[in-house]
Formats: C-alpha cells, sequence, structure tokens
C-alpha cells in the first residue's frame, strides 16, 4: 500500500533518478466515477488476454485485503489473469515470485491499499504508471505494473500497521467492489454497473 507509483521501463524494480516514487508527478485522485473512463483507456488498447491483474495484500488486516478482495471479485467476473485473490494473497513475501510468472508480453494492473491525507479516505488514485507496494508501512518493494489503482481507505497516520488493522472493513469491501466492477463493465464481461456492485456479495 502506498499513495501511488509507476515507470514503463519493465514489470518491476524501478527507480527513479531523482529518488522519489514517479506517482507523486503523474497520480490523479478520483472518486469512483472515474474508474469507468481509467479502464476504458486501457480496454482501447490492450485485449484481455495480454493484461495480468496484480491485486497486492493481505488477508490478514482489514485495510490491507483491498488487493485479495479485488483479485477474488476479478476472477468472478471473468478476468483471465489474476494474482492476488483471498485464497492466494499476493503479500510482502510473494510479490517477487509471482511478478516472475508473468508473461514478457502482458501489460499489468497494478491495485493496492494505501493510506492518504485527511478527508481523502474513500478515494482513488489511478495512474498510468508503476506503484510501490507497502511505502507507508516504511517497506522496500520494487515498483510493479504499467498501470494502477490505489484506494485510500484511511489516513496517514504514525502508525500505519495499526491505522491499517482498524480500518473498516465494510469500506474495503465496498472501495473494492467499485474497481471490479467498474473494470468488469469497461472490458464488457458485465452489464451496465447497478446501484451497488453485485461483485460485494463474491464467493471465496
Amino acid at each position: 500500500m502506498n499513495e501511488g507509483g509507476w515507470t514503463k521501463l519493465s514489470l518491476y524494480n524501478r527507480a527513479s533518478t531523482s529518488g522519489r516514487s514517479p506517482v507523486e508527478s503523474n497520480v490523479e485522485k478520483t472518486d469512483r466515477d472515474g474508474l469507468a473512463p481509467f479502464f476504458r483507456e486501457i480496454q482501447h488498447q490492450h485485449a484481455i488476454d495480454k493484461l495480468t491483474f496484480v491485486c497486492i495484500g493481505t488477508d490478514r488486516s482489514s485495510g490491507d485485503s483491498l488487493g485479495p478482495l479485488v483479485g477474488t471479485m476479478l476472477k468472478e467476473q471473468g478476468f483471465p489473469h489474476v494474482i492476488g485473490t483471498m485464497t492466494e494473497p499476493c503479500d510482502a513475501d510473494h510479490l517477487v515470485s509471482y511478478l516472475e510468472r508473468i508473461p514478457q508480453d502482458h501489460h499489468v494492473i497494478a491495485i493496492d491499499a494505501c493510506l492518504g491525507q485527511h478527508g481523502s479516505t474513500g478515494m482513488f488514485l489511478v495512474a498510468r504508471e508503476p506503484l510501490t507496494p507497502a511505502r507507508s508501512v516504511g517497506l522496500s518493494l520494487p515498483f510493479v505494473g504499467h498501470y494502477s489503482v490505489a484506494a485510500i481507505v484511511n489516513e496517514r497516520s504514525p502508525k500505519p500497521y495499526w491505522t491499517l488493522q482498524m480500518t473498516s472493513l465494510h469500506l474495503v469491501m465496498t472501495m473494492a467492489a467499485y474497481i471490479a466492477d467498474a473494470a468488469a463493465c469497461e472490458f464488457g464481461l458485465k452489464t451496465a454497473s447497478q446501484d451497488f456492485p453485485a461483485g460485494y456479495r463474491f464467493r471465496y
């Protein structure tokens, strides 16, 4: 989880020469209405069978479960290439080995939770560059993806692990459903979005 990050040189393990994440200048903050045009743009540029979703996080923390929840919902909607689900989370221990499995000709959409500024909880950060997982909790992990969506599930605090543990699961599940629903609609895997995404009631 972090506030974004993307470059387009390879799938991961890139660093900017300035020492800061490239997302800080390219990220777009949006509400749920901004997810559809973001996925629509990707759909116009890439075939679904050449895309891999990397949904980062763990089922052991309510705030950090955003990624695995999205991954589970995406698989249920019929996306063929999804890494990171509730049964097989893509957490810090497995991230690098999972990335190595991705075909070189695939473009990657990274999904993660993050902590944000005061008043930004419930918003999304979308970018056309990689994100840096777990930056807000001080871990050093490689950049991931060619596109990214980061869900701001709570506010930054001096104790980020505690903040993620105490994050509303209802909020996280709702935001996860918005992401999966928007992606499925724009890639033609379901009809127009309902008032509340059916993916919220996903099957384990």
